[in-house]
């Protein structure tokens, strides 16, 4: 990170929008000398700093990336270089075209204190997460392709229409947490406590729910498509309703689940190790009342003892 082009960059942008720095330096509860020495390239503020500092100033993130689209004002308060060793700069390069990825500027947000942070609508693709607090924050509609949440507190916190896609979520706090119409493509939720955390109107592709607690997590109007259950605690769960193509079940707690009016296609039931008695009597609680199915799916459910009376094979 470049001092002096991101000092530039806040001094450009608290100008533009008629602040002083001891304006700017009251909103920050810092002292003004502070933010004369980020603006001359003696200092940079650190990373919390820098996200509070583009709520206030009313830019993205991405504006302080020495990627970032440059101005002539931006050229301007750089200072000239004199003396015998002086050579005349070349022209700034031009912007890269819409649609190419700018180089990242912040990626590692570990271990910081982010909760209640506003990220609704950001570009942040393959940002790390790991044992931040992120209670209570807004993902709403941000890319957050291939991020990484380990060890993290985001329960409460927002993910509705956010791009999950390739993220990794392991050991989580997901309590109260929200994912309505998310994109979930090779997300992989291990070790995590989705205790009442919502997904609604989601199509979950090549999801992996490992080891999670999902006896009250609530599924609404979702397609199962590649999703991979495995151990995890579904007693009780209700899947009225939906679709699931190519999951696995296998070595899931499944006992009084619920899959009424559900469809199954090529949907895998396999125990831990050899079936047993106990195994037969916990599928003969899960309830396939009017559901639809292939006919090996229906096969071996029923080879397993499950309650197949008023299922309709495909």
């Amino acid at each position: 990170m470049e001092a002096k082009t991101i000092g530039s960059k806040i001094a450009k942008a608290r100008k533009e929008t008629n602040m002083s720095q001891a304006q700017l330096a009251q909103q920050l509860f810092i002292s003004p000398q502070a933010v004369g020495k980020w603006e001359r390239g003696e200092s940079l503020p650190d990373i919390i700093t820098i996200n509070r500092l583009a709520e206030i100033l009313g830019v993205d993130l991405n504006y302080f990336s020495e990627n970032f689209e440059s101005t002539k004002a931006d050229v301007a308060l750089a200072a000239p270089v004199t003396g015998s060793d002086y050579t005349e700069p070349t022209m700034p390069v031009e912007a890269a075209p819409s649609g190419k990825e700018e180089r990242a500027l912040i990626t590692d947000f570990t271990g910081t204190d982010l909760s209640g942070t506003d990220f609704a609508g950001v570009m942040a693709p393959k940002r790390k997460f790991n044992a931040s607090n992120l209670r209570g924050s807004n993902f709403t509609g941000a890319d957050l392709t291939g991020c990484s949440f380990v060890t993290c507190d985001a329960s409460e916190a927002r993910f509705d229409e956010a791009n999950l896609t390739d993220c990794t979520l392991s050991i989580v706090n997901l309590t109260d947490a929200s994912f309505s119409r998310s994109i979930l493509v090779r997300t992989t939720f291990s070790k995590s406590e989705l205790i009442r955390a919502t997904f609604t109107d989601v199509k979950l592709i090549d999801v992996k729910l490992d080891i999670a607690d999902l006896r009250t997590t609530v599924f609404k109007n979702c397609v199962f498509s590649g999703v991979d259950f495995r151990r995890s605690d579904l007693r009780g769960q209700c899947f009225d309703g939906q679709t699931f193509i190519g999951v696995r079940f296998d070595r899931a707690t499944l006992n009084e689940a619920m899959f009424k009016g559900a469809t199954f296609k090529n949907v895998s039931f396999r125990p831990a190790f050899a079936l047993t008695n106990k195994y037969y009597r916990a599928i003969g609680t899960i309830n396939f009342e009017g559901a639809t199915m292939d006919k090996l799916t229906y096969a071996a459910l029923k080879g397993m003892g499950a309650r197949l009376g008023t299922v309709t094979i495909l």
